[in-house]
């Protein structure tokens, strides 16, 4: 079939389009700017009348503040947080130099708008679009009075719109003046301090007209952010915000750079402040600041809102506390006007209620809170970096032995502050109870410094990941310092099996309409260790206020754990075992409490005397009476704790030392004891020694031979059984006494023994310039002791020099020949030490001099040489060589519990660091 033939179609004419001419759109044009002029106009006037209607509804009847109340934790109400501290000041009598600092600060085209700056709302709206939030202001000071004027401060569009219909209002009823005026009035600066008057009589103490740059500017950053900018609660923010005000005058105009600079230079004395009289100062300080950060609401509307904000507050702890830092006998007493301050905070570990803190002795005038001040915690850090670690590891357990030896790590080298220092090998039981740094320090090396940190980390301090990774960390050395509160937190922790505690004092906030606008929820506790860490860190911590601890002062009336910590004053070139902190970190079953004391700004001038012990006694002083009435309870062991301590080794019986004079031995001789672990370490102290040290380790079951007696000294032994399987030593066995009998030297071709010299005998200076130049003698063989000469003269003889073999400790001196008569029997000649060779014997031996009749006898040498390893006891005089080569070791006083880098105070004082780190 043929395909039908396509009729074609007649193209289609596209319409012209019809051009938009001038004229038709300037008729648009006129007709859109009209309609936006008129709704610009509507607008506008719209804005007015209703500032003006809301001016004239309240023209007088201004929103007046009603006082919030704060209760304690039983739902009593115990202090208005509104007090209004207002004087108000006519414009004349404000300084230019404060105008200018406060539009420089807050509205820099405050001349030039009508109430409403459009540059910066449109600023302040970029700034919310990119954050996504309602973040700027970008307020006038016509708009901030606004605001003040009716309290309302959530940030929406409605508030926003209504902010500034009433600052154009403002503008349109007011002058420039008059509203500068009202706004430096009205405007809340902190403590209680309402306008510009106020605020300079409490932060300065003066008139408006005596205030300086610095001054005037500090004011200037306050309104900001007033309970974190004003200069008496946190003096370095403030310092910081007044740098940018200063910088904003400088950058418009107001001020010089010599005056910026001289005024950044200032540093504010908080003795100027004015007298805080509210009841708890630091207390509702703490609840205000904390109230702030977890309702969103500012602490103006706090003060004046009318809310009812329910606390975790202790009346009769805080009352105690306060009570307690009032009293100058609980501080040292300083040599100025700059007193000792101190700080303390307590915390019921079981729920983080904290009830009760005091944040410096004067707080009531100056406002610092010391509670949230970092300082160097000491060996306080001890148990978060070191033993807690250790523990937790499940490698570790209080009675593992750790190594107290003096030992150095790269260049840094922990020194032990005890009296009794290195010790050896001892328990981490003993080591923390007698807060020893170079166990503490062997230990961290040991586990690895991550693992401190870590451990750390998990208990609230987040350190410096890379100042902060080294061996000083062991010793409480941070970079930044810890805080009272911080450590509390920490030491709840031991106290709550291990679970993370969350210290807080408000609990609930209620508005006028009892409508709840923030109530506590905990979070959900974390395990930071295990159980059976937080149980044995108790139970090793308890020692520390057991006889021989380092913190006896704390003890109570009932079961308490905890730590003391003690750090250097770290003042570069400058020797003294002052100290610059004292702690001390405790609980009992129910409450954990941390005592600091120390100066706020540290020098030679300014440091403490006495350690940890006067912070562990305030410690009782407050926890004793503060919890007094409460059950008496001991802590308790977990119940799925499997691991009981093992018990040490029984002790050595019958111990027996007898001396062979044919071999110059002691053979000791015990009875055996079964145990194929044992070793058996002997224990050895001359009569001179102040200590004991351990003389050798052996696997003889019943006994071994001491090779390194030295004739005329008399011994001591003791014996103890170490079994190395558990890490454990039995206790010393009873001690025995051996007398070496002196060795008898004869002269040359005789069998007489010859008598020894009198020590006492006088001696004549020998003369170099003369020796002798008859022949040479010979020294006897003796035990070498130091080489000082003794003359004798005698007559018309010339004797030579003696050479002697010395075997003692001693280098050997060379004699000069001396004059001697033989033939009259005159006294013996001047002859020096033989030039024999040294010997090898134990430093505290003494030796005997080689001897010859005719050519003169020397001094025996008798007492520990200078560079032998006996130990110093204390800070004593060290040995000193003296003329008949006795060696007068020093006896330094014995402090009973740390002291600082072997500088021991004459009470006895808890360890500091060297420069190296903190004790």
């Amino acid at each position: 079939m043929a395909d039908a033939p396509r009729t074609k179609k007649k193209p289609v004419k596209k319409k012209a389009k019809k051009k938009f001419s001038g004229k038709k759109a300037a008729v648009w044009l006129f007709f859109t700017g009209a309609v936006a002029i008129i709704c610009g106009i509507i607008a506008y006037l719209l804005v007015i009348l209703n500032g003006e209607r809301i001016l004239a509804d309240n023209q007088d009847k201004f929103e007046m503040p009603e006082a919030s109340i704060i209760y304690d934790a039983n739902g009593q109400g115990v202090t208005k947080l509104y007090r209004e501290n207002r004087e108000n000041v006519e414009f004349a009598e404000i300084p230019e130099m404060m105008r200018d600092a406060f539009i420089a600060t807050e509205d820099r085209r405050f001349e030039e708008h009508s109430g409403i700056d459009l540059w910066s709302i449109g600023r302040a709206l970029v700034k919310d679009v990119v954050s996504r939030s309602a973040a700027e202001g970008g307020s006038t000071i016509t708009q901030q009075l606004a605001k003040n004027l009716f309290l309302t401060q959530d940030k929406t569009f409605f508030r926003k719109a209504t902010e500034a219909s009433i600052a154009v209002a403002l503008e349109h009823k007011k002058t420039k003046d008059e509203i500068l005026t009202m706004y430096l009035n009205r405007i809340f600066f902190g403590k209680t301090a309402y306008g510009v008057k106020a605020a300079a009589k409490v932060y300065f103490n003066k008139p408006l007209d005596k205030l300086e740059l610095w001054e005037i500017a500090t004011l200037a950053g306050i309104p900001k952010a007033p309970s974190n900018y004003n200069p008496i609660s946190d003096p370095e923010r403030s310092k910081e915000r007044r740098s940018v005000v200063l910088q904003l005058m400088y950058d418009q105009h107001y001020i010089t750079k010599e005056q910026m600079d001289e005024a950044n230079a200032k540093v504010y004395n908080p003795n100027t402040a004015t007298a805080n009289s509210q009841k708890y100062p630091a207390f509702i300080d703490f609840v205000v600041s904390e109230a702030e950060d977890k309702s969103g609401l500012t602490e103006e509307e706090l003060r004046q809102g009318g809310y009812k904000i329910y606390t975790t507050l202790n009346t009769t702890a805080q009352s105690i506390m306060e009570k307690e830092f009032a009293d100058p006998d609980n501080f040292e007493k300083s040599v100025d006007d700059q007193q000792v301050q101190g700080a303390m905070v307590i915390v019921d570990h079981r729920n983080g209620n904290i009830q009760g803190l005091v944040g410096g002795r004067d707080y009531e005038k100056k406002g610092l809170n010391r509670v949230n001040v970092p300082r160097q915690p000491g060996s306080g850090f001890k148990p978060i970096t070191v033993y807690g670690p250790a523990i937790d590891s499940g490698d570790w357990f209080p009675w593992s032995t750790v190594l107290d030896e003096k030992k150095c790590y790269g260049d840094y080298c922990p020194s032990d502050s005890n009296g009794n220092k290195y010790i050896g090998p001892i328990s981490i039981r003993q080591s923390i109870k007698e807060s020893r740094n170079a166990s503490a320090v062997w230990l961290l090396n040991e586990i690895g410094v991550k693992t401190g940190l870590d451990f750390a980390d998990k208990l609230g301090f987040h350190l410096d990941e890379e100042k902060d990774r080294n061996l000083a960390i062991g010793l409480g050395g941070l970079t930044n310092g810890v805080t009272p509160l911080q450590m509390a937190a920490a030491y709840s922790a031991f106290a709550n099996d291990g679970k993370s505690v969350d210290p807080h004092t408000v609990q609930k906030i209620v508005d006028t309409n009892d409508e709840t606008v923030y109530e506590y929820d905990p979070p959900a506790a974390k395990q930071v260790m295990k159980k059976e860490t937080a149980y044995y860190m108790t139970d090793i911590m308890q020692g520390v206020l057991e006889k021989g601890g380092t913190g006896t002062g704390a003890r109570i009336d009932r079961p308490v754990a905890g730590k003391t910590g003690t750090t250097q004053h770290g003042i570069p070139n400058y020797s003294s075992g002052y100290n610059r902190d004292a702690w001390f970190s405790g609980f009992t079953a129910e409450w954990t409490a941390v005592v600091w004391m120390g100066y706020d700004k540290t020098d030679k001038q300014h440091l403490l005397k006495q350690s940890s012990g006067q912070s562990a006694a305030l410690f009782a002083k407050v926890m004793e009476p503060a919890m007094k009435g409460m059950p008496v309870n001991d802590f308790k062991k977990p119940p799925d704790i499997q691991v009981d301590e093992p018990k040490p080794p029984t002790t050595v019986q019958n111990l027996n030392a007898v001396y062979d004079p044919a071999s110059v031995t002691v053979t000791l001789s015990w009875d055996a004891l079964d145990g194929a672990d044992n070793t058996y370490r002997i224990y050895r102290k001359e009569a001179n020694e102040p200590q004991f040290t351990r003389l050798m380790d052996t696997m003889e079951a019943a006994g071994n031979n001491d090779m390194s007696v030295a004739p005329g000294l008399s011994y001591e032994y003791y014996v103890t059984v170490y079994n190395a399987k558990e890490e454990l030593e039995s206790a010393p066995s009873a001690t025995v006494k051996v007398e070496i009998p002196p060795e008898e030297l004869n002269p040359p071709g005789t069998d007489e023994p010859v008598p020894p010299l009198d020590p006492n005998a006088p001696t004549d200076p020998i003369d170099p310039s003369n020796p002798g130049n008859g022949n040479p003698g010979n020294g006897g063989n003796g035990n070498g002791g130091i080489g000082i000469p003794d003359d004798g003269t005698g007559n018309n003889g010339n004797g030579g020099p003696g050479n002697g073999n010395g075997n003692g400790t001693d280098n050997p001196g060379n004699g000069d020949s001396g004059t001697g008569n033989p033939g009259n029997d005159g006294g013996p000649g001047n002859n020096g030490p033989g030039n024999g060779n040294p010997g090898s014997g134990n430093p505290e031996i003494p030796g005997n001099a080689g001897q010859n009749p005719d050519n003169g006898t020397m001094n025996p040498g008798n007492g520990n040489p200078p560079d032998s390893n006996v130990p110093d006891d204390g800070s004593g005089t060290e040995g000193q060589q003296t003329f008949d080569g006795l060696n007068l070791g020093g006896n330094g006083n014995q402090g009973a519990v740390e002291g600082t880098d072997g500088i021991i105070p004459p009470d006895g004082g808890e360890g500091v660091t060297d420069p190296n780190a903190a004790g």
